[in-house]
């Protein structure tokens, strides 16, 4: 009973955590222009790389968001995501910290803001939170409703 307890929570923590990356990173491919001037706002990569940064950005993130929908690949998945959302919480500590005022642009938009604007705070919690979904699923992997498991022949709905 505790194991399908584990597996259900865990289901919910990838279908979360593909929500995300599926919203964020279909609002990115949708606006290409605000998606550059979002990298570029944060000032930390050379010009020559913020074009192709913001170009596969969208596209990862979409990626990710339909592997943890299907439950393919779910580990990876979750890794790769932990590895993305620590990257962006640096890119924001590090905003913060050398007192730039921009938005994330983690869902939209992006950019220079006012600096009553910003909500660095918020942002590196809610991304905690999602940093603790892909955690889950790297020590937990095991979902219902998850190719992974059909694939692997453990047939778990």
């Amino acid at each position: 009973m505790r194991g399908r307890v584990l597996d259900v929570l865990g289901t919910l923590a990838r279908f979360g955590l593909a929500a995300v990356w599926l919203v964020s990173g279909a609002i990115k491919a949708a606006d290409a222009g605000q998606t550059y001037v979002a990298v570029r706002a944060y000032d930390v990569l050379p010009l020559s790389l913020v074009g192709p940064v913001a170009a596969v950005l969208p596209w990862l993130e979409l990626a990710l968001g339909l592997l943890l929908l299907a439950g393919l690949g779910v580990r990876l998945a979750a890794i790769v995501s932990a590895a993305l959302l620590v990257a962006f919480m640096a890119g924001i500590v590090q905003a913060w910290a050398r007192g730039l005022a921009i938005d994330c642009g983690c869902f939209g938009g992006g950019g220079p803001v006012d600096p009553d604007a910003t909500a660095y705070g918020a942002e590196l919690l809610r991304d905690t939170g999602f940093l603790v979904l892909a955690g889950w699923l790297i020590a937990r992997p095991r979902t219902v409703v998850a190719l992974d498991g059909i694939l692997s022949g453990r047939t778990v709905t």
